[in-house]
């Protein structure tokens, strides 16, 4: 639908229910748009049955208009910007004792939000997964100011060099480092919002987390010890990976002390005793820890310079972007300056730039692999995007939205570095006059006439990269999926062109996401379900809150409020999991999800936990439909009898003809 059939709808959906003036609230859930009226009496059902689009009507607390899903959060922005105000807020016509009476409801949500529970991942995948989440959010941020620092960084090297002069141009770096700094001085900062949105924290309180690590106010008179070596704290000390760790302790810290605080003073005590403490937290134990692994890298480092030669090359070009991540490379900058005094340049510069020559190498193969792959859209765009910022030296775009989150590329960049490194070392005598960023940025700075020798390192770290990840860094997920698109490609291709290619299988089955009672779909007590206003398809009264992959496919979309998510399989088939009903209402309360939007997933892999306790003190059924949605693109839908199942087991079965 165009834009415009979205308007069309929404304000025919005003007409039926007494006009917008009859309205005091809208909301809409997975696939319904719910509005509060003044006067239910004003509202037309027939009518609202009969508008194109509309799928259904459910009076109930709310009246409540079926429009199914994808549409529905369209129609309902549509409804609401026509008005002026935002999903969720009192019409403006409300009187300010509603207005008071909505604030206090928001305040309820608010603070139901901040008692999420955030389930500890015990799986390094759920790790990258929420690492992901973390930092996608940020990637057109990092992409565009990464672009800017890069510009930047060859203009900067080339005044430094004697290439480029004048103060007109001095001043246009200025403000290029002025923009780029915007994002990466307070980057620290920015993760610790998205850490906190991520751990069910609260994100005012988790970006203030990450601003202690940069130690605000802190001059060389007034400084801050080490505990462990009496040394000052430098600020920035612990890096990114220190400031989503202290995050996650402030999310333990705060839902510990929501259980414990009265509700009359929770607002006051709960984020000052979670701040003083993990702010402590910070100050003494995880930046001072930071600190002493720094000090033991530093003699690390030394001992490696002294072997020299590619060995010293490989190592320290494999383990730079762990650096990154860790904050510690801003530990070298006081030896680089020495060696640029002592010697005129430093050799350790280029071999360490080789490390983002890995990452980029990776990222080619990556594009390589999964460039027919349609399901993968959403991270090839994140590969073009990170690409040139990469190849100028900005490594965070494609660490953290590209290779981290995929687990085994990160490696195999990380080894493609490693390679890189190794042969800088081997043709010895690389160094570069001026502390500057990795990739194309850094030839200008190359000393004594040998930049041929820099670039034939970055070539090899691109090649490194490239065939590591190619043959060995492709998650084995990718690969199936992969293989699973050229078989398609490959049948399609082999038809004639009288013919449509076959876009699904003779059949196929959905399995049952959790373990409990099956119920049939017509027993769910929700009209919208149970007539098949939204497909075909059956529900399970699940046992407990484990919520698995009922099929192989992809994460098409999750509800705001995590209550529900649909996903699309390799047959085309459009599946929705609803879990509870009328769950919408808890605002996320009591749903932990383990995926993200675009994410491939196979039947089995963990979707979401369900607090099931909480939902039913809440006062909500549990009951969880899995519906088809686009079941009227299919032949049969069937749906064994009521019993018993555990998950995996088959519960749909879908036929073509």
């Amino acid at each position: 639908m165009a834009n415009e059939d979205y308007d069309q709808l929404g304000q025919a959906i005003f007409q039926h229910v007494g006009g917008k003036e009859n309205v005091s609230k809208l909301i809409h859930c997975m696939t319904r748009v719910r509005l509060t009226l003044k006067d239910e009496s004003q509202a037309d059902l027939d009518a609202l049955k009969a508008i194109p689009g509309v799928l259904g009507v459910v009076e109930d607390e709310t009246l409540q208009v079926v429009v199914g899903p994808g549409k529905v959060n369209k129609v309902a922005q549509s409804m609401v910007d026509s008005v002026g105000v935002k999903l969720g807020e009192t019409f403006p016509d409300q009187n300010q004792s509603q207005q008071d009476a909505d604030l206090n409801e928001q305040t309820d949500q608010n603070k139901a939000a901040a008692k999420q529970k955030y389930n500890k991942p015990n799986k390094f995948k759920n790790i990258l997964k929420s690492l992901a989440n973390i930092f996608v959010p940020m990637i057109p941020a990092l992409v565009g100011a990464g672009i800017i620092a890069g510009v930047a960084s060859i203009l900067q090297n080339l005044l430094t060099a004697g290439t480029l002069t004048g103060d007109a141009m001095t001043q246009l770096v200025t403000v290029l480092n002025a923009i780029k700094n915007g994002l990466f001085t307070y980057l620290a900062i920015y993760t610790g919002i998205n850490a906190a949105t991520e751990f069910g924290a609260t994100p005012a309180l988790g970006g203030t987390v990450g601003a202690v690590t940069l130690l605000s106010g802190v001059t060389t008179d007034t400084t801050i010890q080490n505990l462990f070596n009496g040394q000052d704290l430098a600020a920035g000390q612990g890096g990114i990976i220190g400031v989503i760790f202290a995050v996650w302790l402030l999310s333990l810290v705060e839902k510990r002390l929501h259980k414990w605080i009265p509700d009359s003073v929770d607002i006051i005590i709960t984020p000052t005793l979670s701040l003083l403490a993990i702010g402590l937290a910070t100050i003494y134990l995880i930046m001072p820890i930071a600190g002493v692994v720094s000090d033991g890298l530093l003699q690390f480092i030394n001992v490696v310079l002294d072997v020299g030669g590619p060995v010293a090359g490989f190592v320290l070009g494999a383990l730079f972007l762990p650096m990154v991540m860790l904050g510690l490379h801003q530990i070298l900058i006081p030896i680089h300056l020495e060696m640029i005094n002592q010697m005129g340049s430093t050799p350790l510069l280029p071999i360490l730039a080789m490390s983002g020559a890995g990452q980029v190498g990776a990222a080619f193969a990556l594009w390589l692999f999964l460039r027919k792959d349609d399901k993968q859209s959403g991270l090839i765009q994140n590969i073009k995007g990170a690409l040139p910022v990469g190849l100028l030296g900005v490594g965070e775009p494609l660490i953290y939205a590209v290779t981290l989150p995929l687990g085994r590329p990160f490696i195999t960049a990380c080894l493609g570095g490693g390679i890189g490194g190794a042969v800088i070392g081997m043709l010895g005598h690389v160094g570069s006059i001026a502390v500057g960023p990795s990739g194309w940025a850094l030839i200008p700075l190359i000393a004594h006439n040998k930049t041929l020798y820099y670039i034939i390192g970055l070539i090899a770290g691109y090649i490194g990269g490239f065939i590591l990840t190619y043959f060995f860094g492709i998650p084995k997920e990718l690969k199936a999926e992969a293989k699973t698109v050229t078989t398609a490609n490959t049948t399609e291709s082999s038809v004639t062109n009288e013919t449509t290619a076959v876009t699904h299988a003779e059949s196929f089955e959905i399995k049952a996401p959790a373990k409990g009672q099956l119920i049939a779909l017509d027993n769910v007590p929700d009209e919208v379900f149970s007539t098949g206003m939204m497909g075909q398809g059956v529900a399970i009264q699940p046992s407990n809150g484990e919520i698995l992959s009922p099929i192989d496919g992809t994460v098409q979309t999750i509800f705001p409020t995590k209550h529900a998510l649909g996903l699309v399989g390799e047959q085309g088939e459009e599946v929705l999991i609803h879990m509870g009903l009328d769950t919408v209402n808890l605002q996320g309360k009591g749903f932990d999800i383990l995926v993200t939007e675009g994410q491939t997933v196979s039947v089995g892999d963990p979707l979401v936990n369900m607090d099931l306790p909480t939902i039913q003190t809440a006062g909500y059924q549990t009951i969880t439909p899995i519906i088809l949605t686009n079941s009227a693109d299919f032949g049969s839908v069937t749906s064994p009898a009521e019993k018993t199942v555990e998950a995996g087991d088959v519960i749909i079965q879908v036929n073509e003809t």
